[in-house]
């Protein structure tokens, strides 16, 4: 479902309104189509499930190497950066880092595509625990693995900007799925 940009900028300007302000004033005449603007970008994962996602970005290669069935060769992808917003206050969710794991069951995916994934699965409202499952859902369709595990740590304006306002507080989550989950011993390379 594509973004309506006109009621966009028709409940912005009747927001800037709620709040006490003038939108025709000369600082935010053009804040409702900036608003529209920036919505299209921030939340475009919204108008696609996960298994368009997973079509956009299914780029494998058949897995030269020979993996055997209990193999513990993993690829892991760190540090992959974005943001989001929460769901409950459309507040920013911000210095998050992703580490995406995974054991290849006969293709690798193009490393790209990791940082790609999780790009796009962020650009929606969001729980930090569903994008670490939608991530996790992802990977699994495009690679054919079971073996999928994903953490990601980030900060939330909702926590650090205004309620409790604790500015240092960071929230992990990991997500986990086959054998991370059968051998956790996995998950120390993570």
């Amino acid at each position: 479902m594509a973004i309506d940009t006109q009621a966009v900028k028709e409940h912005i300007r009747g927001l800037l309104i709620a709040l006490g302000d003038n939108p025709d004033r000369e600082g935010l005449k053009d804040t409702p189509e900036r608003v529209a603007r920036m919505y299209q970008e921030v939340f475009e994962g919204m108008q696609y499930t996960n298994e368009e996602i997973a079509k956009m970005f299914d780029k494998t290669f058949v897995d030269e190497l020979d993996f055997e069935t209990d193999s513990r060769d993993m690829v892991i992808v760190r540090d992959i950066r974005i943001f989001s917003y929460c769901e409950h206050h459309m507040a920013l969710m911000y210095d998050m880092t992703v580490t995406v794991a995974y054991i290849p069951n006969g293709k690798v995916i193009g490393l790209s595509k990791i940082a790609r994934i999780a790009d796009m699965v962020s650009k929606r409202l969001q729980l930090q625990e569903r994008i670490g499952s939608d991530i996790a859902q992802i990977m699994q369709i495009v690679t054919g693995s079971e073996d999928i595990a994903v953490r990601i740590q980030g900060s939330h304006s909702c926590m650090t900007a205004r309620g409790i306002r604790q500015p240092d507080a960071k929230t992990i989550t990991t997500t986990v799925r086959g054998r991370f989950l059968s051998e956790p011993s996995l998950l120390n390379q993570l």
